[in-house]
């Protein structure tokens, strides 16, 4: 459990509502906690593992892809379970003659903790940098497999495709909205918080679906510009964007928005 803040922390007071999948919430909530934040989680986004067999079948073919570009925590985990389940106790000899991208810091640890180093990083967590990034390397002419979700666009794909590479995308795995939340009970929660943190364009949409379309004023910060873009369409007032696309950058623009708003804690408790 987490120590209580003291009231000169930079969160002390605030209340924060964190929209990640369950299983991804716990580091982001610890630090805001850490912060003097009161946080409650609202997973509105559920991981649910894809069709193996397309997966299976990539990985059958691994000697014929030059690079594959993991997009995200979920994609590598997904991968390297099935991975393992194909060819078991081989782990990182299975791509040692493939390079490996990674698209976030996140992801690039959650390869190196399983044993798998990523060559490249683009400097922002976009599809455009990711292509220049590929393009500087050489991707023309050479097969690259994309693991992503089924939500995935195909502005990364086609991308690359431009830039001379041949594209393989292969559904890892899907995002669900959760069937056990009910509507009134998102919108108590709503309007006794402070901020809300938006770290995908899918939990932008479920926040609103699952709130029935009445969703109150928010502060909402968001963990990129793709998902900031997603809260303007849905008709939020984004109030902060993360400078880097990662949990650190999303408290950090927390912590900025509070500062530069000197926002007060609501009146009435939890829902």
């Amino acid at each position: 459990m987490t120590a209580p803040a003291s009231v000169g922390s930079p969160l002390a007071g605030c209340r924060v509502l964190v929209t990640r999948a369950r299983k991804q919430a716990g580091s982001l909530t610890e630090r805001l906690e850490q912060l003097g934040a009161a946080v409650i989680e609202l997973p509105t986004i559920v991981i649910v593992p894809a069709d193996p067999a397309p997966m299976d079948e990539a990985i059958r073919n691994l000697a014929g892809y030059d690079w594959i570009v993991f997009t995200s925590v979920n994609a590598v985990e997904t991968f390297v379970g099935r991975l393992e389940v194909a060819d078991p106790g081989r782990g990182a000899l299975a791509l040692a003659n493939t390079r490996i991208g990674a698209i976030g810091k996140s992801t690039a640890a959650c390869l190196d903790d399983r044993g798998y180093q990523a060559e490249f990083i683009p400097e922002r967590f976009v599809a455009a940098s990711v292509v220049e990034g590929m393009r500087a390397r050489g991707v023309s002419g050479k097969r690259v497999l994309l693991p992503t979700a089924d939500i995935a666009g195909e502005t990364l794909p086609e991308g690359l495709r431009e830039a001379g590479a041949i594209v393989d995308v292969v559904i890892a795995y899907r995002t669900e909205m959760p069937d056990d939340l009910d509507s009134d009970d998102v919108r108590d929660i709503l309007e006794n918080v402070n901020i809300v943190t938006f770290a995908s364009p899918s939990s932008v949409r479920n926040v609103i679906a699952l709130a029935g379309g009445r969703v109150p004023a928010l502060h909402a910060v968001c963990i990129g510009p793709v998902t900031a873009n997603a809260a303007v369409e849905s008709g939020l007032t984004v109030a902060g964007v993360a400078k880097e696309f990662t949990i650190p950058g999303l408290i950090q623009a927390i912590v900025g928005l509070v500062e530069r708003e000197k926002m007060e804690v609501p009146s009435g408790g939890w829902a």
